[in-house]
């Protein structure tokens, strides 16, 4: 079983000088359910190479069993400092595709013509990609084969305006992920703010906000199963 991570490549937060990255929880209970699993995990991103942080979710207020145990995993720091490039990932290659979220992606991977060949290819291949929290919102300029958005008609989740005006960024992000899921047609769906909320249409899985991660990756390998 093998499956691909694509992490974010962007590290700045608007031009508000702030940084932003990927959010660590949102890789690391996910890796460790893949990992504890026997997946054989890749992990990429744009840029390849180290991915950026944010710093946010290094805080200890932030911190999980999760994070604490990929911090002190020499392996997992090893392969996160050194992501293979996305543009070189083949699909044919893995089983399943991962997408963490963080505030990044909807800079980079939003926007990324690999990205979105590489999701487009492994719907195509019935392969079931997960994304979560804001990570859904690369999904953004993804077709179906009918040239349609991916997203219409299916049932979706991911970070909701509330959650993002709750961190004070609604007015920083590029845009909304709630709104565009809507906007492109999705049945958007999702529960109380920071709750778990995970859902499946298909092959297509999504999470709601950090606290869903470990369940939508728990969620990718059923469908493996």
């Amino acid at each position: 079983m093998k499956i691909l991570v694509v992490l974010t490549s962007h590290a700045e937060l608007g031009d508000t000088g702030r940084k932003t990255g990927f959010w660590l929880e949102e890789l690391a209970a996910p890796y460790y359910v893949f990992k504890d699993a026997g997946a054989d995990i890749t992990l990429a991103s744009p840029a390849g190479g180290q991915p950026p942080l944010d710093p946010s979710s290094a805080k200890p207020d932030a911190q999980t069993d999760a994070t604490r145990r990929f911090e002190g995993d020499a392996e997992a720091t090893a392969a996160l400092a050194d992501t293979r490039k996305l543009s070189d990932m083949r699909i044919a290659d893995y089983d399943a595709v991962f997408y963490p979220g963080g505030h990044g992606p909807l800079w980079d991977l939003a926007n990324d013509s690999a990205s979105i060949a590489l999701i487009e290819t492994a719907i195509g291949a019935g392969k079931p990609v997960a994304l979560v929290c804001h990570a859904p919102g690369v999904l953004r300029d993804v077709k179906a084969t009918d040239g349609a958005p991916l997203v219409k008609g299916k049932t979706v989740t991911g970070f909701t305006n509330s959650e993002e005006a709750a961190v004070g960024l609604s007015d920083i992000v590029p845009f909304l992920v709630e709104d565009m899921l809507q906007q492109k047609g999705g049945n958007y769906s999702k529960t109380a703010d920071w709750g778990v909320y995970v859902v499946e249409d298909g092959l297509l899985i999504t999470g709601q906000n950090p606290a869903s991660s470990a369940k939508a990756a728990e969620t990718l390998l059923a469908k493996l199963a």
